[in-house]
């Protein structure tokens, strides 16, 4: 117990000043990162946490060189050069993080996407929620979170939806021969937009194509338009519900779905 108090007594200077310069990096970290937000959300640059990342990378690692001589004994300059030299071998077994940082960059820079930008990419359509070091978070319909590595992000094919198209449900039909596709339409029209009006887009109704003709009759599509927080699933339940026992549907053999 003497040797502890002894120690602490001997070192109390160099424990105050780490206590210090740790409680003062918290507090600019958190007050930068404040800042930092008000600033993107007022400026063209995206707001994403990859900035406000870097920001707290600088502020610790200049508290942390700060801290070395005086508490630790540890020149800074001496840790800089071994820090140099084995850093050739790091960034070999960091090379895809690093490629994930820069893409990252390229990323928010180019305005590329940013969060809140509805994409489709490799099968995954949803919400652009963040874009951090190494990856991209996206949100899809039903919720889930995906995460893409950015490097992926800037290889791979991306495409940037209108909330119409991103929420599109297609209800295929197909019409006996003999019955008239304008009555028919307005038919269609009529139950779907009743059956929907509460889960698709108030801005765009639904809309009936006739794609083509078959052996079984004429062959369409009904076009709705689903809130951004309904499931396609739920509105296709919906209108093929509403069409369903409509005289005018082929109902065996044909391509209705």
């Amino acid at each position: 117990m003497e040797a502890t108090l002894a120690w602490l007594e001997a070192n109390a200077d160099k424990i105050i000043f780490l206590l210090v310069t740790l409680a003062v990096a918290a507090l600019v970290t958190k007050s930068l990162g404040r800042l930092m937000r008000k600033a993107l959300d007022r400026s063209n640059i995206p707001s994403a946490s990859i900035f406000i990342n870097i920001m707290r990378v600088i502020v610790w690692s200049f508290a942390v060189s700060l801290v070395l001589q005086p508490v630790f004994g540890i020149n800074p300059t001496t840790l800089m050069t071994a820090l140099g030299v084995g850093g050739i071998a790091v960034s070999l077994g960091l090379k895809d993080t690093v490629a994930n940082v820069i893409g990252g960059f390229g990323l928010m820079l180019g305005k590329v996407i940013q969060p809140g930008d509805l994409v489709a990419i490799q099968g995954t359509t949803g919400t652009v929620i963040d874009i951090t070091w190494r990856q991209t978070m996206i949100e899809t319909r039903s919720g889930d979170r995906m995460v893409i590595p950015n490097s992926v992000l800037n290889t791979a094919s991306l495409t940037k939806l209108l909330p119409a198209n991103e929420g599109t449900v297609v209800v295929p039909f197909t019409i006996r021969g003999d019955a008239d596709p304008q009555t028919v339409s307005k038919d269609m029209l009529r139950r779907v937009g009743e059956a929907t009006a509460d889960i698709t887009l108030p801005a765009n109704p639904p809309l009936v194509k006739i794609t083509g003709f078959s052996p079984f009759g004429t062959e369409g599509q009904v076009l709705l338009f689903a809130r951004h927080d309904v499931l396609l699933s739920t509105v296709r339940d919906r209108a093929a519900r509403a069409l369903a026992g409509a005289d005018y549907l082929v109902v065996d053999g044909g391509a209705g779905e």
